[in-house]
């Protein structure tokens, strides 16, 4: 007998689930159903968890606490992130580049961003491709011109969750700051502190496996890594000049769309 039942089986990619709710929730992926809706931002979702600690974005609200230093999160993944700062416990090791993690699905994620090409998520506006969700979720953004997070002090808003806690912290004086042991520098993200702190350690991880020149971090190493290459990936929309890095050809353009503005007035004027 098949242990598994065909009522709880979806029909769009052969999944099982072991109820009938799951399966319900899970059809949302394929219809792009989101019935739970943010009071706040009208932001939609699949699930009510999901609503759930969205919501906290806007509430403030951090349930989840540390028992060692009494530090609290709002997302339990974030707490559970943050123990490892106590425990120093990583025992998943990458083997392309010897980084260590403490949760294994941090090592998948830091392969696949870091160390492969594969790029499976499109922005349907544009075309371009991004290897993980969230980033195209930000990038979406830059279409649409959402900004679905506000600030509950002010009607400032916000289109990425970092801008919203860099401003609590800023103008309400409301979170915590990552200090730097060293130089006492605040930073409002831990990420941002760890990278720092390996600026004064002088420890650079990422490799370029061209040159051999090392960088703190992956994203240093991708804007080195064109000057290997002779191709331009990046085009100016103004004049049609080609560029390898991204941020070059945003510097360019903005030059270059002020100098066709000036031409066109002294066109206009003679």
């Amino acid at each position: 007998m098949n242990l598994h039942s065909s009522k709880h089986k979806c029909t769009e990619c052969g999944k099982f689930f072991s109820n009938n709710q799951d399966l319900t929730v899970h059809r949302r992926i394929h219809s792009g159903e989101k019935p739970f809706e943010c009071t706040v931002c009208s932001k939609r979702f699949t699930h009510s968890a999901n609503l759930a600690r969205h919501s906290r974005t806007h509430s403030g609200e951090k349930p989840f606490k540390c028992h060692e230093c009494d530090k609290a999160f709002s997302h339990s993944g974030d707490l559970s992130r943050h123990m490892g700062v106590h425990t120093g416990d990583k025992p998943y090791k990458c083997s392309l580049c010897d980084k260590s993690f403490s949760r294994s699905s941090h090592l998948h994620s830091h392969k696949r961003q870091v160390h492969s090409n594969r790029r499976p998520y499109d922005c349907r506006y544009c075309g371009k491709r991004f290897k993980s969700s969230r980033y195209l979720k930000r990038h979406v953004h830059t279409h649409t011109g959402a900004k679905p997070l506000s600030c509950r002090h002010s009607s400032v808003c916000f289109t990425h969750y970092d801008q919203l806690k860099r401003h609590l912290l800023k103008s309400h004086n409301e979170g915590t700051w990552f200090t730097c042991h060293v130089c006492q520098k605040k930073f409002s993200h831990s990420s941002n502190l760890k990278v720092h702190v390996l600026r004064h350690e002088g420890v650079k991880p990422y490799v370029c496996s061209d040159c051999q020149m090392s960088f703190c971090t992956a994203y240093e190493m991708k804007r080195h890594q064109p000057k290997h290459s002779d191709f331009k990936q990046f085009c100016c929309g103004s004049c049609g000049k080609d560029f390898k890095r991204k941020d070059t050809v945003v510097s360019h353009f903005n030059r270059c769309s002020v100098k066709l503005r000036y031409v066109h007035v002294f066109m206009r004027q003679h």
